[in-house]
């Protein structure tokens, strides 16, 4: 018996290319493929020829850092590296840029994603949009658009939830499957059905999964090589021998009623390699193994083997619940990479245990969301090119007519253009922020992020915040909160953070980088004139922190004192680590003018500039001191002529855990 496999969902990317920092990793690898594809023994070559062009951008790759290790398969590992890209057609077949590539690395090279079209979407975002909007991937020999899939469904039925965004979603491959995924969901909501019916029913129903099960219960005796032929595992079907064992122990425990078999059953389950923590859940629940092990009778659930009393009910219950499990877990890995992928578009909202659209991508959808259906299944010629959305689909061009109806709607408004939306959108914003503080930023927390940061136990810090930043944006994105916080929730933060942001509000980071500083704006009040705080974030060694930060910062804060002519404006620099020559430096500045280059006439004669550590963060955080004592402490700091490090001591450090203030 040959039984083929065949995928009957899908995912966007390879598991391969489940990496932090997601962006940035795009916009790197379009620049590194530049590079390698310039280099003159590379000029002219065909990707597919032979598997050395591909082991040489493997080794290119490895040189320039952005990957590590040393692959067994280098060919395989750098086409797994790069698929992803070929399907969101930022690169052909041959790894080579295409239009939609070019440009997206333009906008990452020049540092440009501001908002440039009627949808809202930075600039970036907006091309991966697109090219989400075009991206179609081959099933059992159907094509599907996933992500217009996915926008249908959310319009359809106002939201899905991350179990039906991970299991059933990924179900729709036709138009057929598709409808039939919103009456299911439906049914799912109104508890007239479960996740694994609608998995088992729609397993059931391909050929493929129908003739191994006909063949399974017609074997006149189960084998190691039966089991492991009707797990159909797409690599390779000695995978699937580990099955044999639990088979075996749980046809003991349930047809031939031998107790003492569930200890068998137990240690067949830890040979599994992918689903024993799913079976183990299924059969015992999800108490601890170690209490599992010492009573597992006692923690049995009720499952359908319970009725399995008979050869043939064991081995069609034995084979649902073997692919119902192997399908579960490949959804759930897919989870994370089908929202890496669509998070691009900047458009969907993954917060609450629900995924939903933003406001105008909404209401831009929710006239022409049965017409999205016309182009769901087919592929289109466009992929590659960097067109307007009219020439994805000509019901895709934006009707702010529409978007404006949808949204005077919904908020009982009577806005006249989309321009006039800014105040509305604005404001919505901040409710999320504001949720997202409670929910994620407390004082609490973010005192233990700023210790996790001081210790880079990276890892944990991108697991609490994003892995769509590395941790120095983190660190800034993080002290904006705070800076926020010490602001009494007042002022433009989302403006004054010059961070590039994703539809969730958390930071993401892009390959070129750029200034990411935090302007603080400030009206005038008693407590101080009206002036800009520039918030400096920076994560050093002691060693490169001085040739690194300290040009940078009087530079910074020199040109906007030079640009906006308000000489009250100072700078507060905060790091890990300060080194003694850094604190120094700063404390100098006040006595040094800072010249425009084009007019020696024209300077700054002397700047504010205060050092902090993560550790003075965590004070004003603890103390709960306002801005408008931290302006007195820094006013007067500033005007003291202390050396360098009992100045900080005193009159910075003491000042902010002095419980006189």
């Amino acid at each position: 018996m040959n039984l083929q496999y065949k995928s009957f969902y899908w995912c966007l990317g390879t598991t391969s290319f489940r990496t932090q920092n997601f962006n940035k990793k795009i916009e790197q690898q379009l620049a590194l493929l530049r590079a390698f594809w310039s280099h003159e023994d590379n000029r002219g070559k065909d990707w597919s020829a032979s598997d050395k062009i591909q082991t040489g951008y493997y080794n290119f790759l490895h040189t320039a850092g952005f990957i590590s290790g040393n692959a067994k398969n280098k060919p395989k590992d750098a086409r797994e590296k790069t698929s992803g890209l070929v399907s969101l057609g930022l690169i052909d077949n041959n790894r080579q840029l295409t239009d939609a590539g070019i440009e997206l690395l333009n906008l990452s090279e020049q540092n440009h994603f501001a908002v440039d079209n009627l949808l809202g979407l930075p600039a970036d975002s907006f091309i991966y949009f697109k090219q989400l909007l075009k991206t179609s991937l081959e099933v059992d020999t159907k094509i599907v658009r996933p992500f217009i899939i996915t926008i249908y469904l959310i319009e359809k039925l106002d939201g899905i939830s991350f179990d039906e965004f991970t299991y059933i979603v990924p179900l729709c491959i036709d138009r057929r499957t598709t409808l039939q995924a919103v009456e299911n969901i439906k049914s799912l909501r109104e508890n007239k059905t479960s996740l694994k019916h609608i998995i088992i029913s729609r397993l059931l129903s391909r050929s493929n999964y129908q003739v191994a099960l006909r063949y399974f219960l017609k074997a006149t005796a189960i084998t190691e090589d039966i089991v492991a032929e009707v797990g159909i595992n797409r690599k390779s079907r000695t995978y699937d021998k580990v099955y044999f064992p639990l088979y075996n122990a749980l046809h003991k425990f349930y047809v031939d009623k031998d107790m003492n078999a569930v200890h068998e059953i137990l240690v067949a389950i830890k040979k599994l390699s992918n689903t024993d923590t799913l079976w183990q859940q299924l059969l015992f629940g999800k108490t601890n193994l170690r209490k599992i092990k010492k009573s597992p009778l006692k923690y049995l659930q009720a499952t359908d083997f319970d009725s399995a009393n008979t050869e043939l009910k064991f081995r069609r219950v034995f084979f649902t619940v073997m692919h119902l499990i192997k399908t579960q877990r490949n959804l759930a890995d897919y989870f994370d990479l089908n929202r890496r992928y669509m998070k691009t578009s900047d458009i969907l909202f993954f917060k609450d245990d629900t995924v939903s659209l933003d406001i105008i991508p909404r209401h831009y959808f929710a006239s022409i969301c049965d017409r999205l259906l016309e182009i769901a299944f087919e592929s289109t010629p466009h992929l590659t090119e960097n067109c307007p959305l009219t020439k994805i689909a000509d019901f895709l061009t934006p009707n702010e007519s529409d978007i404006l109806n949808g949204i005077n709607c919904e908020f009982s408004l009577n806005l006249q253009s989309l321009r006039d939306a800014g105040e509305l959108l604005d404001h919505q914003r901040y409710i999320r922020l504001a949720h997202m503080i409670d929910s994620q930023f407390s004082d609490e927390q973010i005192l233990h992020i700023l210790d996790l940061i001081a210790n880079r136990e990276d890892a944990e810090i991108q697991k609490l915040v994003t892995d769509n930043a590395d941790i120095p944006t983190i660190f800034e994105y993080v002290l904006g909160i705070l800076w926020y916080k010490v602001s009494h929730k007042k002022g433009k933060i989302l403006d004054f953070m010059k961070l590039s942001l994703d539809v969730d509000l958390l930071p993401k980071t892009h390959a070129a980088g750029g200034e990411a500083d935090i302007v603080y704006e400030y009206e005038q009040s008693t407590f101080y004139p009206a002036h800009s705080l520039l918030l400096e974030a920076t994560l050093a060694d002691r060693t490169n922190q001085r040739r690194m930060e300290m040009e940078p910062v009087s530079r910074h804060l020199g040109n906007h004192i030079l640009r906006t002519k308000n000489r009250n404006s100072y700078c507060v620099f905060a790091t890990n680590d300060l080194n003694i020559n850094v604190v120094s430096d700063f404390k100098g500045r006040k006595h040094q003018r800072y010249y425009d280059t084009s007019d020696d006439n024209n300077f700054v004669d002397g700047m504010k500039i205060i050092p902090l550590q993560i550790a003075d963060l965590k004070i004003i955080l603890e103390q709960k001191l306002g801005y408008e004592k931290l302006y007195q402490i820094f006013e007067t700091a500033f005007q003291s002529e202390l050396p360098p490090r009992e100045w900080r001591n005193v009159c910075i450090v003491q000042e902010l855990s002095s419980p006189q203030r």
